[in-house]
Protein backbone atom coordinates (compact mmCIF):
# COMPACT_ATOMS: atom_id res chain seq x y z
CA UNK A 1 0.00 0.00 0.00
CA UNK A 2 1.63 3.11 -1.26
CA UNK A 3 2.17 6.22 1.28
CA UNK A 4 1.78 10.05 0.81
CA UNK A 5 5.21 11.69 0.69
CA UNK A 6 5.36 14.05 3.77
CA UNK A 7 7.80 16.55 4.82
CA UNK A 8 9.58 14.04 6.99
CA UNK A 9 9.93 11.30 4.41
CA UNK A 10 13.23 9.82 3.76
CA UNK A 11 13.45 7.96 -0.13
CA UNK A 12 15.96 5.43 -0.30
CA UNK A 13 19.60 6.87 -1.79
CA UNK A 14 23.44 6.17 -0.81
CA UNK A 15 24.40 8.40 1.52
CA UNK A 16 28.10 10.00 1.68
CA UNK A 17 29.58 12.51 4.73
CA UNK A 18 32.45 14.10 3.57
CA UNK A 19 35.20 16.74 4.69
CA UNK A 20 36.43 20.05 2.01
CA UNK A 21 39.39 21.37 2.81
CA UNK A 22 39.20 25.33 1.70
CA UNK A 23 42.68 26.60 -0.56
CA UNK A 24 42.91 28.76 3.02
CA UNK A 25 43.14 25.58 5.34
CA UNK A 26 40.02 25.59 6.64
CA UNK A 27 37.16 21.83 7.27
CA UNK A 28 34.00 22.37 5.86
CA UNK A 29 31.76 19.46 6.74
CA UNK A 30 29.02 17.74 3.97
CA UNK A 31 27.09 15.15 2.92
CA UNK A 32 26.24 13.84 -0.95
CA UNK A 33 22.93 12.16 -1.39
CA UNK A 34 22.92 10.21 -4.45
CA UNK A 35 20.96 7.83 -6.27
CA UNK A 36 20.66 3.81 -5.83
CA UNK A 37 20.11 3.28 -9.82
CA UNK A 38 20.83 5.97 -13.04
CA UNK A 39 22.23 9.52 -12.31
CA UNK A 40 20.90 12.09 -14.67
CA UNK A 41 22.23 14.97 -12.91
CA UNK A 42 24.47 16.62 -10.00
CA UNK A 43 22.94 19.59 -8.12
CA UNK A 44 25.82 21.47 -5.93
CA UNK A 45 23.24 23.26 -3.56
CA UNK A 46 24.84 26.17 -1.37
CA UNK A 47 22.41 27.22 1.83
CA UNK A 48 20.92 30.60 2.81
CA UNK A 49 22.80 32.97 4.84
CA UNK A 50 23.90 31.36 8.16
CA UNK A 51 23.38 34.89 9.99
CA UNK A 52 19.71 34.11 9.57
CA UNK A 53 19.26 30.31 10.48
CA UNK A 54 20.86 28.88 6.89
CA UNK A 55 22.76 25.96 6.54
CA UNK A 56 22.92 22.48 4.19
CA UNK A 57 20.16 21.51 6.36
CA UNK A 58 17.34 23.89 5.80
CA UNK A 59 14.32 22.75 4.60
CA UNK A 60 14.39 22.83 0.72
CA UNK A 61 17.44 21.25 0.48
CA UNK A 62 17.30 18.41 3.01
CA UNK A 63 14.11 17.68 0.96
CA UNK A 64 15.51 17.74 -2.29
CA UNK A 65 18.26 15.40 -0.58
CA UNK A 66 15.76 13.13 0.89
CA UNK A 67 13.53 12.64 -2.60
CA UNK A 68 15.03 13.81 -5.19
CA UNK A 69 18.08 11.05 -5.41
CA UNK A 70 14.88 8.80 -5.47
CA UNK A 71 12.14 10.38 -7.43
CA UNK A 72 14.28 11.65 -10.45
CA UNK A 73 18.18 9.87 -10.47
CA UNK A 74 19.13 13.49 -9.29
CA UNK A 75 22.50 13.85 -6.95
CA UNK A 76 22.36 16.73 -4.38
CA UNK A 77 25.76 17.43 -2.77
CA UNK A 78 25.50 20.05 0.25
CA UNK A 79 28.03 21.54 2.59
CA UNK A 80 28.08 24.00 5.40
CA UNK A 81 30.05 27.25 4.36
CA UNK A 82 32.88 28.44 7.20
CA UNK A 83 31.53 29.32 10.47
CA UNK A 84 28.38 27.38 9.64
CA UNK A 85 26.58 24.88 11.59
CA UNK A 86 23.76 22.16 11.77
CA UNK A 87 22.95 18.75 12.74
CA UNK A 88 25.94 17.29 11.13
CA UNK A 89 28.64 19.59 12.51
CA UNK A 90 30.11 22.81 11.98
CA UNK A 91 32.09 23.78 9.35
CA UNK A 92 35.70 25.55 10.94
CA UNK A 93 36.26 29.47 10.05
CA UNK A 94 34.58 32.66 10.27
CA UNK A 95 31.43 34.10 8.00
CA UNK A 96 32.46 36.51 5.60
CA UNK A 97 29.65 38.06 3.73
CA UNK A 98 29.97 36.16 0.80
CA UNK A 99 33.77 37.19 0.02
CA UNK A 100 36.50 34.18 1.65
CA UNK A 101 33.14 31.77 0.45
CA UNK A 102 34.97 31.38 -2.71
CA UNK A 103 37.14 29.24 -1.68
CA UNK A 104 34.17 27.17 0.12
CA UNK A 105 32.48 27.05 -3.34
CA UNK A 106 35.57 25.79 -5.23
CA UNK A 107 36.26 23.18 -2.99
CA UNK A 108 33.21 21.90 -3.17
CA UNK A 109 33.21 22.06 -6.80
CA UNK A 110 36.42 20.17 -6.71
CA UNK A 111 34.79 17.80 -4.94
CA UNK A 112 31.94 17.49 -7.23
CA UNK A 113 34.04 16.87 -10.26
CA UNK A 114 36.80 14.52 -8.42
CA UNK A 115 35.17 12.77 -6.10
CA UNK A 116 31.53 12.54 -7.58
CA UNK A 117 32.75 12.44 -10.91
CA UNK A 118 29.98 14.26 -12.02
CA UNK A 119 29.28 14.75 -15.33
CA UNK A 120 26.30 17.00 -15.19
CA UNK A 121 26.46 18.87 -12.54
CA UNK A 122 24.62 22.61 -11.52
CA UNK A 123 24.73 25.19 -8.86
CA UNK A 124 21.70 26.11 -6.98
CA UNK A 125 22.16 28.82 -4.24
CA UNK A 126 18.86 29.33 -2.35
CA UNK A 127 19.03 33.30 -0.80
CA UNK A 128 22.90 34.23 0.21
CA UNK A 129 23.49 30.93 -1.65
CA UNK A 130 22.09 32.82 -4.98
CA UNK A 131 24.83 35.21 -4.58
CA UNK A 132 27.18 32.78 -4.04
CA UNK A 133 26.34 31.02 -7.23
CA UNK A 134 26.71 34.70 -9.37
CA UNK A 135 29.89 35.22 -7.94
CA UNK A 136 31.95 32.41 -7.26
CA UNK A 137 30.05 29.23 -9.14
CA UNK A 138 31.62 30.66 -12.85
CA UNK A 139 33.69 27.19 -13.27
CA UNK A 140 33.53 26.52 -16.71
CA UNK A 141 32.41 22.96 -16.47
CA UNK A 142 29.26 23.81 -14.43
CA UNK A 143 26.10 23.62 -16.77
CA UNK A 144 24.48 26.48 -15.71
CA UNK A 145 22.83 27.73 -12.00
CA UNK A 146 19.27 28.03 -10.57
CA UNK A 147 18.31 30.18 -7.96
CA UNK A 148 15.95 30.29 -5.42
CA UNK A 149 14.59 33.83 -3.95
CA UNK A 150 17.78 36.18 -5.13
CA UNK A 151 18.42 38.81 -2.96
CA UNK A 152 21.17 40.08 -5.49
CA UNK A 153 22.32 41.78 -1.17
CA UNK A 154 25.83 40.65 -2.24
CA UNK A 155 26.25 40.36 -5.87
CA UNK A 156 27.75 43.36 -7.70
CA UNK A 157 27.15 44.90 -11.03
CA UNK A 158 30.38 43.00 -12.37
CA UNK A 159 28.91 39.75 -11.16
CA UNK A 160 26.17 39.94 -13.43
CA UNK A 161 27.57 41.23 -16.45
CA UNK A 162 30.00 38.15 -16.46
CA UNK A 163 26.78 35.99 -17.01
CA UNK A 164 25.34 38.81 -18.95
CA UNK A 165 28.16 37.43 -21.69
CA UNK A 166 28.01 33.94 -21.06
CA UNK A 167 25.59 31.14 -22.35
CA UNK A 168 25.08 29.09 -19.73
CA UNK A 169 21.12 28.83 -18.61
CA UNK A 170 19.78 30.06 -15.90
CA UNK A 171 16.52 29.61 -14.06
CA UNK A 172 15.68 31.90 -11.08
CA UNK A 173 12.27 31.24 -8.53
CA UNK A 174 10.94 34.77 -7.87
CA UNK A 175 8.46 34.64 -4.94
CA UNK A 176 5.36 36.89 -5.08
CA UNK A 177 5.66 38.04 -1.64
CA UNK A 178 9.48 38.12 -1.17
CA UNK A 179 10.65 40.82 1.31
CA UNK A 180 13.79 40.71 -0.50
CA UNK A 181 13.00 40.88 -4.55
CA UNK A 182 9.39 40.91 -5.79
CA UNK A 183 9.11 39.57 -9.91
CA UNK A 184 8.40 43.16 -10.92
CA UNK A 185 11.93 44.56 -9.48
CA UNK A 186 13.47 41.34 -10.57
CA UNK A 187 12.68 41.70 -14.19
CA UNK A 188 14.71 45.02 -14.04
CA UNK A 189 17.70 43.47 -11.78
CA UNK A 190 18.18 40.78 -14.20
CA UNK A 191 16.90 42.45 -17.49
CA UNK A 192 21.14 42.81 -18.38
CA UNK A 193 21.22 38.73 -18.78
CA UNK A 194 19.37 37.99 -21.93
CA UNK A 195 19.27 33.61 -21.42
CA UNK A 196 17.90 33.61 -17.71
CA UNK A 197 14.32 32.39 -16.92
CA UNK A 198 12.74 34.26 -14.43
CA UNK A 199 9.75 32.55 -13.01
CA UNK A 200 7.25 33.80 -11.08
CA UNK A 201 5.56 32.27 -8.26
CA UNK A 202 2.43 32.98 -6.78
CA UNK A 203 1.63 32.86 -3.14
CA UNK A 204 5.42 32.55 -3.05
CA UNK A 205 7.22 33.73 -0.17
CA UNK A 206 11.54 34.06 0.76
CA UNK A 207 11.13 30.62 2.92
CA UNK A 208 9.06 28.63 0.56
CA UNK A 209 7.15 27.26 3.35
CA UNK A 210 4.26 24.27 3.01
CA UNK A 211 3.99 21.47 1.41
CA UNK A 212 2.65 23.01 -1.92
CA UNK A 213 5.75 25.29 -2.04
CA UNK A 214 8.27 22.56 -1.80
CA UNK A 215 6.63 20.36 -4.32
CA UNK A 216 6.67 23.48 -6.70
CA UNK A 217 10.47 24.43 -6.34
CA UNK A 218 11.44 20.49 -6.42
CA UNK A 219 9.34 20.13 -10.04
CA UNK A 220 11.26 23.42 -11.03
CA UNK A 221 14.49 22.30 -10.21
CA UNK A 222 13.51 18.71 -12.10
CA UNK A 223 12.36 20.37 -15.14
CA UNK A 224 15.60 22.31 -15.84
CA UNK A 225 17.96 19.25 -15.18
CA UNK A 226 15.99 15.74 -15.65
CA UNK A 227 12.70 16.88 -17.47
CA UNK A 228 12.32 13.36 -18.45
CA UNK A 229 11.47 12.43 -14.67
CA UNK A 230 8.42 14.84 -14.30
CA UNK A 231 5.83 14.68 -12.68
CA UNK A 232 7.53 13.94 -9.12
CA UNK A 233 5.66 11.62 -7.52
CA UNK A 234 3.43 12.80 -4.57
CA UNK A 235 3.49 8.59 -3.04
CA UNK A 236 5.83 6.27 -2.52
Amino acid sequence: MSEVIRPSTVLPSRRNSFTLLTQDGLRLIGESASPLGVRTATILALHPNPTGGGMMDSHIYKKAANRLPNLAGIEIIRFNTRGTESEAGKSEGVYDNGDSEKYDVQAALEYAFTECKADNLWVMGWSFGTDLAIRHARDPRIKGLILLSPPLKYSKPEDLEFWATDARPITALIPEHDEYLQPAQAAIAFASIPQIKLINVEEGKHLWLGEPQVYRVLTEITKVVAPERLPLATEF
